[in-house]
C-alpha cells in the first residue's frame, strides 16, 4: 500500500522506464545462460573424463591380453612337441636353436626349460638386439654358461658362466606346486643390459606316456608395459598404472620407474611409495578405503591431487593364470574445464558491456534492437535443432545487418562443414572397413601358415619314420623270404630220404622206432610242409605291408613325378586296413573299388597320399558315428560301404571321387569344410586343419579342384580332379 502510494506520488523518465527493465531482463536472461552453460560444460566434462578414461581402460586391456598372452601360447606349443616326441629336450643343441628361432619371432625376453635333474637349456634377448643361449648343467656346482650366437642361433663363443639352480626357482617350483600353467611370482634382475624385470608364464611339460619331464618358462619385461602406458598420450597432464594387489606398482606411464635400485640390486616400488604425487594419492585413497585387495568392480570417483582436481578409474584385470592387476587412469579436471572457464570469464565481461550499451541506448535503440535480435535467435534456435537452412533479412540498422550477413555467412559456412564432415565420416568409415578386412584376412592366412608348417613338419616326421621301419623290417624279411625257398627244398629232400629209408627199412631197429614215436614221424611229416607253406605266406604279407609303407611315405619323391595314383589309394587303403577290418561291434566295411585304366600322373606323391589319407579317415570317422546308431543286425542287413571311384575327367585330366554312407553333413557344414580350424569332431579328436591343407594340396599345388557333396543321413561324396601334368611341364 505505501509503494503504490509512493509511486502514485512520483513521476519516472521514459527512457529509465524503458531501459531499467530492458537492462534487467538482459542481466538476468545472460546470467541464466551462462550459469547454465558452465553447469551443462561441467556436465559434459565429467562424460568426456568418464569415456577418455574407459577408452584408455579398453585400450590397455586389449593390450595386455594380447602381450600376456603370447608367453602361454608359446607354452603350449611347445609342450605339445615335447609330448608328440616332436622336441627332445635331451637333445640340447637343437633345443637350444628351437628356442632361438622363437625368442626372434615373438616379442619374449626368455624361454627355458628346465629338467627335474637341475639341468636345463634357455635362449635370451634382455636387450631385445642380441640373442644368447644359456646351458645349465646337472654338476653339482649347478654352472651356467652363457653362449654368444650367430645369425642362425649357432653358439660362437662364451659369454660369461655362474651358478644357477632351476629346483630353486619360483618359474620351476610354483608350477610343481600348482601341477597347471601359471604366472610365477615377478622376478627382478639387475643385468649388464639393465634393469630387469619379469614375469614368468610356467607350465610342466611330460612325455608320452604323462611322465613329467620339466618344466618350460617364458619372460615377458615388465618394464615395456610402462613404456607402451607412455606413448597412449591420454592428455597433456593424464596419467595411467598398473599395480598388483598387494600395492606394488607393474608399470607406470610417468616419468618415475616403478623400481629404485639399492646396493646395485633392483627392488620394486610400492605406488604408496612412489614420488609422484597422483601414484601416491591414489594409493593412499585406496589404502584408506577397503584397500586394493577388496576391490572387485570398476571404481570412479574424484581426487584433490596438489590443489587440483582428478578424476580417477579403476579397473580390476585378470586372467585365467592367476594374474590379478588394477588398471588406474587419472585425467586432470582441468585438462577440459580451461577453455569452458575462459569462455565464462568472457561470457561474463560480455555481459556487463551489454549493460553499458543497453543503458546508453535506451529507449532509442530499444525498438529497433527487438525485431532483429528475435529474427536472430529463432534463425539459431532453429540451427541448434538441425535445421541449417536459415537465412537472416537484412536490418535497417548497420552494425545488425553486418551481424545478420555474418550469421547468414557462418550459416552456409556450416552447411558445408557439416557437409564435408558427413563426406568425411564416410570415406573414414570405408577406410576402416577395408584396413580390417585386410588385417582379417592377414590374421587368416597367418593362422593358416603357421598350422601348415606344424602339420608340414609332423607329415614329414611321419613319412621319415615311416619309410626308415620299411627300410629296417625289409632287409630282414627279404632275407627270411629267400632263404625259405631253400629250407622248403632241403625240408622236401630230408622227408623224400626218409620215406625211401622207410620203403627199404620197413623193420627199423627198435631204437629208431622208439625216437620216431617219441617225435611223432608221422605228423611231422605230414605237418612240416604245412607250416613253411604258412611261413612263406606270412613273410609275403610281410613284404606287401613293407611296399605299402614305403609307396605311402615316398621319401624319394619331393618334386612333381609320374606316378601310379591307385598303387597310391591301395597303399593308404593297407594302411588302414585295421580300421576297416570287422571287430566285435561291427561287420567290416565294405571296400569297393572302381578303377579306370589311368595314365601315370606328375604329381607330388607324399602330399597327394596325405589327401587320400584325410578323406578315406573322414570317411570312416563318419561311418563310426553313423553305426553307433544301429544294432549289429542293421549293420548286416545294411552294410557300411566306402567305394573308391577313379576316371578320365577329360583328355588332360583325372578324377577320383571317395563315397561313403556315413552320416553325412548339413548345407551349413558343407560351407566350412575347407575353413583352416573348422572341425566338427570332439575337442582333442581333430585339429580343424586336415581339409584345409587337403584343399589347398589340390588346388594351389597340382592346380585342380576339390568338392564335397553330402547329403545328412545318406553319407558324403569328395571329388578330386586334377590335370595330368601341371601347366609348362613337357610330355615325357
Amino acid at each position: 500500500m505505501k509503494i503504490q502510494q509512493f509511486l502514485r506520488g512520483k513521476a519516472f523518465p521514459l527512457q529509465l522506464v524503458l531501459v531499467v527493465p530492458f537492462v534487467l531482463q538482459i542481466f538476468t536472461a545472460v546470467g541464466l545462460v551462462g550459469y547454465l552453460s558452465f553447469k551443462n560444460g561441467q556436465s559434459a566434462v565429467n562424460d568426456l573424463a568418464e569415456q577418455l578414461m574407459a577408452r584408455t581402460s579398453d585400450v590397455v586391456d586389449e593390450h595386455l591380453k594380447s602381450y600376456l598372452a603370447i608367453p602361454h601360447a608359446l607354452n603350449q606349443i611347445n609342450a605339445d612337441a615335447i609330448r608328440r616326441g616332436i622336441l627332445k629336450v635331451g637333445d640340447r643343441e637343437t633345443v637350444g636353436k628351437y628356442l632361438w628361432d622363437q625368442v626372434q619371432a615373438y616379442d619374449v625376453t626368455y624361454i627355458g626349460i628346465g629338467l627335474p635333474t637341475g639341468g636345463g637349456i634357455a635362449a635370451a634377448s634382455y636387450d631385445g638386439k642380441t640373442t644368447t643361449i644359456d646351458d645349465w648343467t646337472t654338476e653339482p656346482s649347478k654352472t651356467n654358461t652363457n653362449y654368444a650366437t650367430d645369425t642362425q642361433g649357432n653358439r660362437t663363443q662364451v659369454n660369461a658362466t655362474w651358478d644357477w639352480d632351476n629346483l630353486t626357482e619360483p618359474w620351476y617350483t610354483e608350477p610343481v606346486a600348482a601341477g597347471k600353467p601359471i604366472w610365477a611370482k615377478v622376478t627382478t634382475s639387475n643385468l649388464p643390459t639393465g634393469p630387469y624385470i619379469a614375469a614368468s608364464a610356467s607350465r610342466p611339460i611330460y612325455d608320452s606316456q604323462n611322465r613329467l619331464l620339466g618344466m618350460i618358462a617364458v619372460d615377458i619385461h615388465l618394464l615395456k608395459l610402462s613404456d607402451f602406458l607412455r606413448d597412449l598420450n591420454i592428455s597433456q597432464f593424464g596419467q595411467v598404472f598398473i599395480m598388483e594387489r598387494d600395492g606394488t606398482l607393474i608399470a607406470n606411464s610417468g616419468t618415475d620407474k616403478p623400481f629404485t635400485i639399492i646396493d646395485k640390486k633392483i627392488q620394486r616400488l610400492r605406488a604408496i611409495d612412489s614420488s609422484d604425487p597422483i601414484v601416491y594419492t591414489i594409493a593412499k585413497h585406496l589404502q584408506m578405503s577397503d584397500g586394493p585387495k577388496f576391490i572387485a568392480q570398476n571404481q570412479d570417483f574424484q581426487l584433490d591431487v596438489q590443489g587440483k582436481r582428478n578424476f580417477i578409474h579403476v579397473v580390476p584385470w585378470r586372467d585365467d593364470y592367476g594374474l590379478d592387476w588394477l588398471v588406474v587412469t587419472s585425467v586432470p579436471e582441468n585438462t577440459f574445464m580451461a577453455q569452458i572457464n575462459a569462455n565464462t570469464r568472457t561470457t561474463i565481461a560480455l555481459c556487463f558491456g551489454a549493460l553499458v550499451v543497453a543503458t546508453g541506448l535506451g529507449l532509442f535503440t530499444s525498438r529497433w534492437l527487438v525485431h532483429p535480435i528475435l529474427r536472430l535467435n529463432q534463425a539459431s534456435e532453429a540451427m541448434a535443432s538441425g535445421n541449417l537452412n536459415q537465412v537472416v533479412a537484412a536490418s535497417n540498422i548497420q552494425e545488425l545487418n553486418t551481424l545478420s550477413h555474418s550469421f547468414n555467412h557462418m550459416a552456409g559456412r556450416l552447411r558445408e562443414l557439416f557437409t564435408a564432415l558427413e563426406h568425411g565420416k564416410e570415406e573414414l568409415e570405408n577406410r576402416v572397413e577395408e584396413r580390417t578386412a585386410e588385417l582379417k584376412h592377414a590374421l587368416a592366412e597367418l593362422k593358416r601358415t603357421q598350422a601348415q608348417v606344424v602339420q608340414g613338419e609332423k607329415m614329414s616326421s611321419l613319412g621319415q619314420l615311416v619309410a626308415g621301419v620299411a627300410h629296417e623290417i625289409n632287409n630282414p624279411v627279404n632275407f627270411i623270404h629267400g632263404n625259405l625257398t631253400h629250407v622248403q627244398e632241403y625240408t622236401e629232400d630230408l622227408l623224400e630220404f626218409v620215406q625211401l629209408y622207410q620203403q627199404h627199412e620197413p623193420n627199423p631197429a627198435p631204437e629208431i622206432q622208439s625216437v620216431a614215436e617219441d617225435i611223432d614221424l608221422e605228423f611231422l611229416q605230414a605237418d612240416l610242409p604245412k607250416m613253411l607253406a604258412s611261413m612263406r605266406l606270412g613273410t609275403d604279407r610281410i613284404r606287401q605291408i613293407v611296399l605299402s609303407l614305403r609307396n605311402f611315405s615316398r621319401m624319394d619323391e619331393a618334386e612333381f613325378k609320374a606316378v601310379d595314383i591307385h598303387e597310391g589309394i591301395d597303399s593308404t587303403l593297407m594302411i588302414l586296413q585295421h580300421r576297416l577290418k570287422a571287430t566285435s561291434e561291427r561287420p567290416e566295411i565294405e571296400l569297393v573299388k572302381d578303377y579306370a585304366e589311368l595314365p601315370l600322373v606328375k604329381c607330388y606323391a607324399g602330399q597327394l597320399n596325405q589327401v587320400f589319407m584325410n578323406i578315406l579317415v573322414n570317411a570312416i570317422d563318419a561311418i563310426e558315428e553313423n553305426n553307433a546308431k544301429r544294432t549289429y543286425q542293421e549293420l548286416k542287413d545294411h552294410p557300411s560301404r566306402i567305394t573308391i571311384r577313379t576316371s578320365m575327367a577329360d583328355a588332360a585330366s583325372i578324377e577320383v571321387a571317395i563315397v561313403d554312407n556315413g552320416v553325412g553333413m548339413a548345407q551349413a557344414v558343407q560351407k566350412r569344410i575347407f575353413d583352416p580350424f573348422f572341425t566338427t569332431k570332439a575337442l582333442g579328436k581333430g585339429t580343424g586343419m586336415g581339409m584345409s591343407i587337403s584343399y589347398q594340396i589340390i588346388t594351389e599345388k597340382h592346380m585342380g579342384r576339390l568338392e564335397c557333396i553330402s547329403t545328412p543321413g545318406r553319407g558324403t561324396e569328395f571329388v578330386i580332379r586334377m590335370p595330368l601334368r601341371q601347366a609348362g611341364q613337357q610330355a615325357t
